[in-house]
């Protein structure tokens, strides 16, 4: 993977910065300690941040920790599923509009261990180490706009799939720890544990309010949400294969450099595990869909959505059975208003890629009807 200067230098986009210091050096044991030398410089950042941080997570936790533990999840979570680069961002971003819905900010996400106290002295930090627009397609990025809970949960865990970008060295035991059904008891216990206590304590931080979720790794965590949350409702968007594949691998080919503390693999490695785990995702996703109950899924093509987005939105208030549509409208539209002038990018792939992708990926083909 070829990595410019700036790459290399840059350290204040790392993660893992905002981790527990404790889930930091878990990482860093089950990796052995190998730091490249080249990130050295952006480990020693997000040491220190872990570490600088570490009394105020442990007086917050003080503070709040009953509190949360009391907080009740009264509205089953919406939960936005789909792979990467498939709209999931703008979707929630639409969705969020709706003042009867609660989310995760990006400082909430990033330094989840302290957000109930924490904002007047961290949220400036935050809001400095994140660039205006995301660099791979050029989203707004702000400390209080939404993001995604995946953040959180790989702050205080290393169940994320982003793991796998910061120690590319073991990047398939991180990409298999996505999938829960294939690991231990002990692992689904605490996986449950931590994404409970971290919704309980969004759900206290936006008043109670009904939490509509971002989280990519979730689309293959079907059956451990609905036994968390039976009336939880999901929306599944997804995009043409294709398109999903390009969009993919420019993402991988700026994101790995400013996120991993180890040499990237080559752009061939890369290019490969991504397609392996897209094809196992899917194969997940399809078979769970069938164990939520009718009238909780909505699945959403990204196509439909860019062309005619408040009736995608109109269809999955209704079908969800989720109140304030009509309330909300205004701010939807203003939100897509705003967005008048953003234009996905274009991608042109060659004879063999497409015939490639179409080999591998065929069953997402057959299952939405997409033409290869």
């Amino acid at each position: 993977m070829p990595e410019s200067k700036n790459q290399i230098l840059e350290f204040t986009k790392e993660p893992l910065a905002g981790a527990n210091l404790t889930n930091l050096l878990r990482l860093c044991a089950q990796n052995r300690f190998r730091i490249g030398w080249r990130y050295l410089p952006r480990f020693l950042y997000t040491l220190l941040m872990c570490s600088v941080m570490g009394p105020f997570r442990v007086a917050e936790r003080l503070r709040w920790d009953r509190a949360i533990g009391d907080t009740a999840i009264e509205h089953p979570p919406l939960f936005i599923l789909g792979h990467w680069r498939s709209g999931t961002t703008y979707l929630h971003n639409l969705l969020s509009q709706d003042p009867r819905l609660g989310y995760f900010t990006t400082f909430q996400a990033y330094i989840p261990g302290l957000f109930l106290t924490g904002e007047k002295m961290f949220k400036p930090l935050v809001a400095a180490s994140i660039p205006k627009q995301r660099p791979m397609d050029g989203v707004a990025m702000g400390a209080d706009l939404p993001q995604e809970d995946q953040y959180a949960m790989g702050a205080f865990t290393p169940f994320s799939y982003y793991h796998g970008w910061c120690f590319p060295r073991r990047m398939d035991a991180y990409y298999r720890g996505v999938f829960l059904g294939g690991q231990s008891t002990a692992v689904q216990r605490e996986w449950k544990r931590v994404y409970v206590y971290l919704l309980k304590k969004a759900t206290l931080a936006c008043g109670g309010r009904r939490l509509v979720l971002k989280n990519q790794d979730n689309t293959v965590h079907i059956p451990q949400l609905l036994h968390l949350f039976p009336g939880a409702r999901f929306v599944h968007i997804h995009r043409h294969p294709y398109q999903v594949y390009a969009s993919m691998m420019k993402f991988l080919r700026i994101a790995v450099p400013l996120y991993c503390l180890q040499n990237p693999p080559p752009e061939e490695v890369l290019e490969e595990k991504m397609m392996d785990f897209y094809a196992r995702f899917f194969r997940q996703y399809l078979e769970d869909r069938a164990l939520i109950p009718a009238g909780h899924l909505v699945e959403m093509d990204y196509r439909d959505f860019i062309q005619q987005p408040l009736e995608e939105v109109r269809r999955l208030y209704s079908q969800l059975s989720l109140p304030g549509y009509e309330g909300a409208q205004p701010r939807f539209r203003e939100y897509l208003e705003s967005q008048f002038d953003f234009r996905p990018d274009a991608y042109e792939l060659d004879e063999d890629t497409r015939e490639r992708i179409y080999g591998r990926w065929r069953l997402v083909f057959d299952a939405y009807g997409y033409q290869p």
